[in-house]
């Protein structure tokens, strides 16, 4: 039975979701601990998704953006409107299930519910489809974070939008 729950980033133990990144970031992608551990999980909230009590699945959400600095990888100035997702991520073994996109919509909903105007986040571009049936858009030009080529990806959320639905800001059905 696959559970998701929610960790705070400045409370809660990580360990979990560190334990799937090291797997899927830094085992099989190569990107460096040091990059893959940016110091910014504790201004995050985290989700875990397990299977049984297996941590297989994981993604954080920045509610706390470095407002007025410029993003080290594309130069942009967040504002306090602005989630930042990231460091999502399933382990090889239960990839191909829906996870990730589960992992996904309630990163989303956090964000809308807790007033964010924009969703944005860094998809590798072999991820970029994946995030687009979602309803995130790109922009911007691509750019190369942790040796891996990127985009720039954004969604507007509203109300009652879940993604791809037709009630969606994104109009992207």
């Amino acid at each position: 039975m696959i559970t998701m729950k929610f960790f705070f980033g400045e409370t809660d133990d990580l360990s979990d979701a560190y334990m799937i990144r090291q797997k899927v970031f830094v085992e099989e992608q190569n990107v460096s601990e040091a990059e893959e551990y940016d110091g910014t999980d504790g201004a995050c909230v985290h989700i875990v998704a397990y299977d049984n009590d297996a941590p297989v699945s994981t993604g954080r959400v920045m509610i706390t953006p470095p407002v007025g600095k410029p993003d080290p990888y594309t130069g942009e100035v967040y504002t306090h409107d602005d989630y930042i997702i990231g460091r999502v991520a399933t382990l090889k073994s239960h990839r191909g299930q829906g996870l990730a996109a589960g992992i996904m919509d309630a990163l989303i909903d956090s964000c809308r519910n807790m007033g964010g105007k924009r969703v944005i986040l860094h998809a590798q571009l072999s991820a970029k489809s994946f995030y687009e049936k979602l309803g995130f858009t790109p922009y911007g030009e691509e750019f190369e974070e942790a040796g891996i080529r990127h985009i720039s990806m954004e969604m507007l959320p509203q109300a009652g939008c879940k993604g791809c639905k037709s009630d969606c800001a994104n109009k992207c059905e």
